[in-house]
């Protein structure tokens, strides 16, 4: 039998996406306009627009978010960030709120979904993970994103963490970029979406205050792959453990 929350948290799902529908058709326009305007401007006025857009949407459904470590983001300077992933709830605050235009990189299936299809093309480089020339065009659209003067995205768990652990074990991709390109990484540690859309309840969602910090930038220079991916790993772990309260 189903608790009341339970129930609440249904009907709360109910409103939830309703409301991203109906604020997502407001500015799915004007996103797309952003395709006319060259990157990386067009890119950062798209993102501005994501904002706008979020920061409409979270206060409806009761998630204030709010942002740490905008300052370590310098001026001139492009970054991978490297963001930790619970919840679906990660998707929709993690670009939009990363200072100037950036990309992510996303599964290509997510553009079969009708509208937001076009709109996952515009902020995401995409890539068939099932194959491997996919996945080499991806890692050089990636670079060309860096090239450009954008900051890259990335989930370097893979997927949604299921385990028990604070962090799955990371993917070498975002780290190899760092080296390849010499571009430092900034670590994101979101708080809290797992509370609003747990991994393990599906349509369900719960309001919760959500954080997001961004960490002092670490340089690729002199290390490995492996050393990067490890030093990385460690601070966003124990900076996770320490404040996921």
């Amino acid at each position: 039998m189903k608790t009341l929350k339970d129930i609440i948290a249904r009907i709360l799902a109910v409103w939830a996406m309703i409301s991203f529908i109906l604020t997502f058709l407001l500015i799915f326009i004007p996103s797309m306009l952003c395709n006319l305007v060259p990157e990386p401007k067009g890119q950062a006025w798209f993102i501005a627009i994501a904002r706008f857009w979020m920061n409409s949407w979270l206060p409806l459904v009761g998630c204030p978010l709010k942002i740490n470590g905008n300052e370590n983001f310098k001026k001139g300077q492009t970054y991978i960030v490297t963001c930790n992933h619970n919840s679906m709830m990660d998707i929709p605050i993690s670009c939009p709120f990363i200072p100037g235009a950036n990309k992510t990189i996303a599964k290509s299936s997510f553009v079969k979904a009708p509208l937001f299809g076009f709109y996952y093309m515009k902020g995401a480089v995409l890539v068939d993970r099932k194959s491997d020339l996919s996945r080499k065009r991806s890692y050089e659209k990636m670079k060309a994103v860096l090239a450009n003067g954008m900051h890259m995205s990335v989930y370097p768990e893979g997927t949604r963490n299921r385990t028990e652990q604070p962090l799955k074990k990371f993917h070498d991709g975002a780290f190899r970029l760092s080296i390849d390109t010499q571009r430092p990484i900034i670590p994101a540690i979101i708080l809290h979406s797992g509370k609003v859309l747990p991994v393990n309840k599906s349509f369900w969602f719960w309001p919760h205050k959500l954080e997001m910090h961004f960490l002092p930038a670490i340089s690729p220079e002199g290390k490995t792959t492996d050393q990067l991916r490890e030093e990385v790993f460690n601070i966003m772990r124990d900076y996770y453990v320490k404040h996921n309260n």
